[in-house]
This record gives structure tokens, sequence and C-alpha cells, in this order.
């Protein structure tokens, strides 16, 4: 039987922020809820990749080939909006946009709207392998989300939401500190 941690034994909050912690001051289930988000991000990496691998692609790469099928439309999307809805690097979408063409599931043409841009689409090749997937995603994404209500969906969006903002803020304050020479 594990002994109660006495005040002293307990270490400080990891969070000042009234709204996230407990009327006794403790961020106890504020820590509950990182290791579960780390746990639903790693689970959600692997079935990630495990798409990819279905497909012979990385995962990173079949989500790259997600966002194009999601945003592409009749014309193709532009290289900065899936970086955008990606939340990575243009150089990162050129560089993965390069690796899938060279295999034929992308193709990459000048954007008639901005010359300085390309725009990109799947392949015949691309979109069959995508939608090959199809039955096999809705399944693992039917268990993934499935004890879900509209109630508690409608509030993990917007929850997820605010959090993708937050965590862009908190990667900047790192960026900076990591600048700082060393204060330990």
């Amino acid at each position: 039987m594990q002994k109660r941690q006495s005040a002293g034994d307990r270490l400080p909050a990891t969070i000042s922020l009234t709204a996230l912690v407990d009327d006794k001051k403790s961020d106890r289930q504020f820590r509950r809820l990182v290791r579960n988000l780390l746990t639903v991000a790693r689970r959600l990496q692997a079935a990630r990749d495990y798409f990819g691998r279905r497909i012979n692609v990385t995962g990173p790469q079949y989500d790259l080939l997600m966002t194009v099928a999601q945003f592409q439309g009749a014309t193709g999307v532009s290289v900065g909006s899936v970086a955008q809805a990606m939340h990575v690097s243009s150089s990162f979408v050129t560089a993965e946009t390069g690796k899938l063409s060279d295999v034929g599931l992308l193709k990459k043409q000048a954007n008639p709207f901005d010359r300085r841009g390309a725009l990109i689409k799947l392949t015949p090749l691309g979109r069959a392998k995508i939608l090959g997937l199809f039955a096999e995603v809705r399944a693992v994404n039917d268990l993934f989300f499935g004890l879900l209500t509209a109630e508690s969906f409608a509030a993990l969006c917007a929850g997820t939401d605010a959090l993708v903002g937050g965590s862009r803020e908190a990667m900047q304050y790192i960026a900076r500190m990591e600048e700082m020479p060393d204060s330990l």
C-alpha cells in the first residue's frame, strides 16, 4: 500500500492558472490530462503510421496525402494551405510533396493565380490508394472516437483548437529560452 505524501513531500504545482487547479491548489487533474494527451498523441501517431505502411509511405506522408485529399478541390491546393492545415512548415510540405510526386501519388503544377507558388493534387494512383484505406480508417476512427457524444466531441474540438494556439505560444517561449545562455 502506498503511503500518502505529506505536504513537504509534494512537488509544487506545475501550473498556476486558477481554472486548471482544484480547490486544494493541486495540479493532479492537470497532470493526468497531460499524460492522457500524450497517450492519445502516441496512439494517433501509431494509427497514422499504420495507415502509411498500408500504402507504402511514412505516417507523415499519409497525413499529407489525406490533407491534400481534403482540401484539393478541382484545381489543387497550395503548399502554404497544406502547411497551415497540418501545422508544419512549407519546406516540409515541399520536400514530402517531391517524394510523393516521385512515386506517383501527388502531382504538382503551377498555380494559375500566383505563379510564385504551386498547387498540389492527388494523382489517380494516390486517390485510389487513399480510397482503398477508407474502410480501415473508418473502423479505427469509430473505435478511437466512439466513446464521445456529440457534446463531448464539440467540446473536444473547441478545446484542441485552443490548445493548438496555446501550444504555439509555448513553443515560441521555449525557442526564446533556448536562445538564452543556461541559467540553471
